[in-house]
């Protein structure tokens, strides 16, 4: 509906002699605001550039320009509180507006309904924030903290109520209920982010008294531009500082703001985020039966090893044992003394032998170096007698039939 400072009526226009319409001033405006009232669209977009926008009694008055052309625009007082972003100097809006014509003066203008950042202000607002934190290694992968694998309690900082935070904890609850979650409603969206930077120090001064392990910044869908907040400075400085992990899901999978480069990790969406910290609850229970398997298994090999360890040691100590060893100590020496026994020139004796000895107590093996009338001493088993050799046969051994003994004289003297 088109807006005038005054009330349209519809004018008639006055014919003269030469047909042509006659209008008094008011009346032509009034014609005009009737046209542009029936012909325009009734609420339209506009990409436009904004240009010295002032407040004027409660009015935020501005100029939209695309470099060719420009046209003044108007937010009144009552819908200017209703605006979740304010246009600056230079800032490329997307403007939802309808035309106003002033009357009394025939000054057309636009009235702005909702006014949006551009796509294009959005990005270079995201580049000139990211080369201003880039060499600062805010972003730098080894400045990112390890998340908790079994966090106890969660900070979630998302607009309640709404879709994403629903989504959030339904997520939690199904994959792991034993974690709590705290809820810090802030606003998401225009020109708030003053508000989360105070939610987000404030947590992280109260983050240790709580007992949080890690913090949630999530929003859920929605354009880029309505992202445009998460692209600040001061917010991207107040998560580095952050005392706990910090996890962004914001928006959706292709969406990338400043908050998500300074974050600890990334997540494409809020319940993505979500899934990032809480471990699965089948699946870790799973694990866990397995794991209680292996342990039992490792539990049975190694009861088996030492078993067989003290069976062995058993075996070990039953082989040194006193007894054990003295019976083999007697054994040994049975042994040697049947082999003394056996090797005894007593035993050789016993089997009909003599030991033949001469004068100097030398054994004589054989007739060499025994001469006739030479004293021997023939040792039996049973004594010992003395004799004298009178004649000395040499031969080639005991079958020799030249061989005979040595024989004593009769006159040789009895053994002692």
């Amino acid at each position: 509906m088109l807006q005038a400072s005054e009330p349209l009526s519809v004018v008639s226009p006055r014919t003269n002699d030469g047909a042509l319409p006659r209008f008094s001033v008011a009346e032509l405006n009034g014609a005009i605001a009737n046209l542009l009232e029936r012909g325009f669209a009734p609420r339209f977009l506009v990409e436009a550039t904004v240009s010295r926008p002032q407040r004027k009694k409660g009015h935020l008055w501005l100029t939209l320009t695309d470099g060719e052309a420009s046209i003044q625009a108007v937010v009144w007082a009552s819908q200017l509180q209703k605006l979740a972003f304010i246009p600056e100097e230079g800032d490329g809006v997307v403007v939802v507006g309808r035309l106003n014509l002033w009357v009394a003066r025939a000054t057309l203008s636009v009235q702005v309904l909702d006014i949006r950042p551009s796509l294009g202000a959005v990005l270079r607002q995201f580049e000139r924030v990211r080369a201003l934190l880039e060499p600062e290694g805010l972003f730098a992968p080894e400045r990112k903290r390890r998340l908790p694998a079994f966090p106890t309690r969660l900070a979630l900082l998302t607009g309640a109520p709404s879709s994403a935070l629903a989504d959030m904890l339904r997520t939690a609850r199904e994959r792991w209920p034993a974690t709590g979650l705290l809820v810090v409603p802030i606003p998401v969206q225009g020109s708030v982010e003053e508000q989360i930077v105070q939610a987000i120090e404030r947590i992280g001064r109260r983050a240790s008294l709580l007992g949080l392990d890690a913090l949630v910044l999530a929003r859920g869908g929605g354009s880029r531009e309505d992202l445009a907040v998460f692209d600040g400075e001061r917010l991207a400085r107040s998560l580095a500082d952050c005392p706990v992990p910090v996890v962004c899901g914001l928006g959706h999978e292709d969406d990338t703001t400043i908050a998500d480069l300074v974050a600890d990790y990334r997540a494409a969406t809020p319940t993505a985020a979500v899934v990032a910290l809480l471990p699965e609850r089948e699946a870790t229970l799973a694990s866990l039966r397995q794991g209680r398997s292996h342990l039992r298994q490792r539990l049975h090999l190694r009861l088996e090893a030492e078993r067989r360890r003290l069976l062995d040691s058993r075996r070990q100590l039953q082989q040194w044992h006193p007894r054990r060893l003295l019976q083999q100590r007697r054994d040994g020496l049975g042994q040697r003394r049947r082999l003394l026994e056996a090797l005894s020139p007593s035993h050789v004796l016993a089997r009909g032998f003599a030991l033949v000895r001469d004068g100097n107590g030398r054994i004589v093996r054989g007739v060499n170096g025994l001469a006739p009338d030479a004293l021997i001493r023939v040792e039996l088993v049973d004594g010992a007698l003395e004799a004298r050799v009178t004649t000395v046969h040499p031969g080639t051994g005991s079958g020799d039939q030249d061989h005979h003994p040595a024989r004593a004289p009769a006159n040789a003297p009895s053994s002692p």
